[in-house]
């Protein structure tokens, strides 16, 4: 069993096509980042509009995919600093990314809200 703690989370900073599935998800992390999917690590992959997401896990006998696609708004990438193709976050950034907070500010940014 993986321990929390010891869970990594990788970013792909390229745009990905979200019509790629699990075997496809699984060649671009090990492609991009040199990690194995079945790890247990997180392998987000955001698309060129930047607000459709797609997080590869594996889920103890399984591979799992998330996918959100925001109604408004866009997902913030972190600047990568080098001409690498994917970033490592920590949990506050990872954390910021899903909820739509700025990664620098901690400010919400734009995003859908329901009229009641």
């Amino acid at each position: 069993m993986i321990e929390l703690s010891e869970i990594r989370v990788f970013l792909c900073t390229i745009p990905t096509r979200m019509n790629y599935s699990f075997d496809g998800l699984m060649g671009l992390a090990q492609q991009i980042f040199g990690q194995h999917p079945l790890s247990g690590h997180l392998f987000l992959f955001v698309n060129r509009n930047r607000d459709r997401l797609k997080i590869l896990f594996w889920d103890h006998d399984g591979l799992a995919i998330f996918y959100k696609r925001l109604e408004a708004g866009t997902f913030q990438l972190p600047r990568p600093t080098s001409d690498r193709q994917g970033v490592e976050l920590d949990e506050r950034q990872f954390s910021r990314l899903l909820r739509g907070l700025d990664l620098r500010t901690g400010r919400r940014r734009k995003r859908y809200r329901r009229v009641a």
